[in-house]
């Protein structure tokens, strides 16, 4: 099991185990493991809420191997399983993620916020609390993803760094942010905005400009700004 092989490889590289804060008598089970990983973060209180967030949720715990499982098969980057959960930026935003939704869904709205901006501020990514994410997703690098508090991420997506899961400002409905379908491709530097739905197996191309439904299968690409009338949303006092 992945935290029994965590383990091992603390055990004979004691240089590792000192640089991440993680000893081998911390990886007794996943929760314990996720607890003293996270705690190099944020301390012994946020080790506590993450470590009861999989202790209670074995369904959240899987959803996390899967996720780390599922990185690990899809990159190119040595190691494996064990190297993703250890030093992977991407795997440590998306393990914040499954916190701070669980604790969201369980009503507790303010802890949940409070996990999502420290983990957010140290790891470079923002992700809303309520924000639903299927499990095995791939978030290469994590660097710079916004994604917004009605987005729907189905399972075994991958994106890259510095991609907007956003609202057009336009909406402020239950549905105002992307619906991602299962296995999409979203590249680096994606932008993605309003109640639209990216079809199952699509590609997002790096730099992409999104305001429309993509089909199933589709690969779509560039981005271009044009006038299309008044400015309609301002949050300037006096400016209509």
């Amino acid at each position: 099991m992945l935290h029994e092989e965590t383990a091992n490889l603390l055990k004979t590289r004691p240089d590792v185990a000192a640089l991440v804060g993680v000893t081998p008598q911390d990886c007794a089970d996943f929760a314990t493991l996720a607890g003293a990983l996270m705690a190099s973060i944020g301390g012994t209180a946020l080790k506590n809420v993450v470590h009861r967030a999989y202790a209670v949720c074995p369904d959240v715990a899987a959803m996390t191997l899967r996720d780390i499982t599922e990185t690990a098969r899809r990159n190119f980057e040595p190691g494996g399983a064990v190297s993703c959960l250890l030093f992977a930026r991407g795997v440590h935003a998306v393990m914040a993620h499954r916190v701070a939704h669980q604790l969201w869904i369980d009503g507790d709205e303010t802890l949940a916020m409070a996990v999502k901006s420290i983990l957010g501020r140290a790891l470079g990514a923002d992700i809303h609390p309520a924000a639903r994410i299927g499990a095995g997703l791939w978030l290469d690098h994590g660097l710079g993803t916004v994604i917004g508090e009605t987005a729907v991420i189905e399972q075994d997506v991958s994106i890259w760094h510095n991609v907007t899961l956003g609202s057009t400002l336009a909406d402020s409905g239950k549905t105002r942010h992307p619906r991602i379908g299962r296995g999409a491709v979203i590249g680096a530097g994606a932008v993605i905005l309003g109640n639209i739905r990216v079809g199952a197996g699509a590609n997002v191309a790096a730099g992409a400009m999104v305001l429309e439904d993509v089909a199933d299968g589709t690969v779509v690409v560039g981005t271009k700004a044009r006038a299309v009338g008044p400015a309609r949303i301002s949050f300037a006092k006096g400016v209509e």
